[in-house]
């Protein structure tokens, strides 16, 4: 098990807080050393009448072995970029794109966003890169999973690109990349006639692939780091600090983040408030402090300030327009109320779904009033009141009276 330190910054102290079970390698770009294209020009690959990304992933490959073996290449140097690779192979970026797919498949290579292709340690499989479990690879499931669930065998067609990527949910790239993996696995092939046709069913389809990607890994790892380390109340440190703490981007950080908000486990909040912790246990369906549920979410905050704006539009509706009129534009009546164009167009929409306005286009298009709103009714909605207040004072004009 490794164990490290990670200090941060919290209520004006510095406090060390321990993190267990995490090994995982911190490349920064700027200590990396890239190899040239030159030195992978000796003897480029013959592309003709071949199957141009089985064939260049075979030559990379081969010349990374050669190159740790002569010692011109190390294990932690970075590849050439895709562009240059793309540029000195003359093919596409999206061959070299599923070239570095299928030579990572492999593991002689790890792919890191923003640094690029590293060169991996296939010896020392101690220290890892947390990786994600790409959309490639939830596409290979699926096709596989389909291939099963269809009673497909061997020689039997599969859907197009196109209607293959309806069929399991995935966008069409990442089925073609998905289909060049298979292809290369013996898994599928295309017959004479260009069609996909299935090549070999003796595979095992991995039923947990689509659960095991990076947001849900950082999100089971957050959450045993809150853990072990907060009490209810506490705020929890900044996505940057724990961006840097996991060794993951921040958007990934915030969707895990938002994942155990929907646990009950953490309670956004605005302002300097931050995000604080309303739960440290590990069962998801375990309530919060009851006192915690005061502060309203960000969301249902946000959706009572445009239900006030709509209000308005409401009462500017009723006084000043009859059904059929046309509204104003979002930027004047952004102007007018003094609030951003985003917040107008969202009271808009909500007046459009309960059958007030009505959108058009065209030479004459714009915002039409089609039926008259109520207001009374929203008169109480914003107004709360201390009930022994209400007493007292009722209880005082009963005496008057």
């Amino acid at each position: 098990m490794f164990v490290f330190l990670y200090m941060v910054h919290y209520k004006y102290a510095i406090i060390f807080i321990k993190v267990s079970e995490m090994s995982y390698v911190n490349y920064k770009k700027n200590d990396l050393v890239r190899i040239s294209i030159d030195s992978l020009k000796v003897s480029l690959p013959n592309l003709k009448n071949v199957n141009k990304t089985q064939a260049i992933a075979e030559w990379l490959m081969k010349t990374i072995d050669d190159g740790i073996s002569n010692n011109k290449i190390a294990v932690g140097h970075l590849l050439p970029t895709k562009s240059e690779l793309a540029y000195a192979l003359g093919v596409s970026l999206g061959t070299i794109q599923n070239v570095l797919r299928m030579i990572e498949d492999k593991d002689y290579i790890y792919s890191k966003q923003c640094i690029g292709s590293i060169i991996k340690d296939r010896a020392d499989s101690s220290a890892e890169i947390r990786k994600q479990t790409s959309k490639k690879d939830i596409a290979q499931e699926r096709i596989k999973n389909y291939i099963k669930s269809h009673g497909l065998n061997i020689g039997d067609k599969l859907p197009v690109s196109r209607r293959l990527s309806h069929e399991i949910d995935m966008t069409l790239n990442t089925v073609r990349s998905a289909v060049s993996s298979l292809i290369s696995a013996g898994i599928l092939e295309y017959d004479l006639k260009k069609s996909l046709i299935v090549k070999s069913v003796d595979f095992n389809v991995d039923s947990v692939a689509d659960e095991e990607t990076l947001v849900i890994k950082v999100k089971d790892d957050l959450k045993k780091y809150i853990c072990e380390n907060f009490k209810i109340g506490d705020k929890l440190s900044s996505h940057e600090e724990l961006s840097k703490l996991f060794n993951v981007s921040m958007k990934t950080i915030h969707n895990a983040v938002r994942i155990l908000v929907k646990e009950n486990m953490l309670l956004p909040r605005r302002g300097s408030y931050g995000t604080t912790v309303i739960n440290t246990s590990m069962n998801s369906a375990f309530e919060p402090r009851r006192e915690m549920s005061i502060f309203a979410p960000a969301k249902e905050t946000a959706f009572y300030h445009y239900q006030k704006i709509q209000n308005k539009i409401k009462n500017i509706i009723t006084e000043n327009y009859d059904i059929g009129s046309k509204l104003p534009s979002i930027n004047e009546f952004s102007k007018a109320l003094d609030v951003s164009p985003n917040i107008i167009r969202k009271a808009l929409n909500n007046l459009a779904q309960d059958g007030i306005l009505r959108f058009t286009r065209g030479r004459y298009g714009g915002t039409y009033v089609i039926d008259m709103p109520e207001v009374a009714e929203q008169t109480f909605k914003w107004l709360a009141v201390n009930p022994q207040y209400t007493n007292l004072h009722v209880e005082s004009e009963v005496g008057v009276n």
